[in-house]
């Protein structure tokens, strides 16, 4: 299935060159820049929790980081 979206005739130029000078459809183009923009969404509101962890919940995760790296495993034979 198709639609039509409305957008200037400056803005299409310009998606259809950016499409053209990657080898894409114009579809498969903005396909791409919508993945690109949900993958920005993701990695802010991560920064955003990330900036909200509390000091202790940093200092919980690093006591046990640091645990799991000291943990020899047993080698495979």
């Amino acid at each position: 299935m198709t639609t039509t979206i409305k957008v200037s005739d400056e803005l299409r130029d310009r998606l259809k060159e950016q499409a053209a000078r990657d080898g894409l459809t114009l579809g498969a183009h903005l396909s791409h820049l919508a993945d690109a923009e949900d993958r920005r969404w993701r990695l802010e509101s991560l920064r955003e929790a990330v900036a909200q962890t509390s000091q202790a919940d940093v200092e919980s995760y690093s006591a046990e980081t640091a645990e799991w790296a000291r943990l020899e495993l047993p080698h495979a034979s």
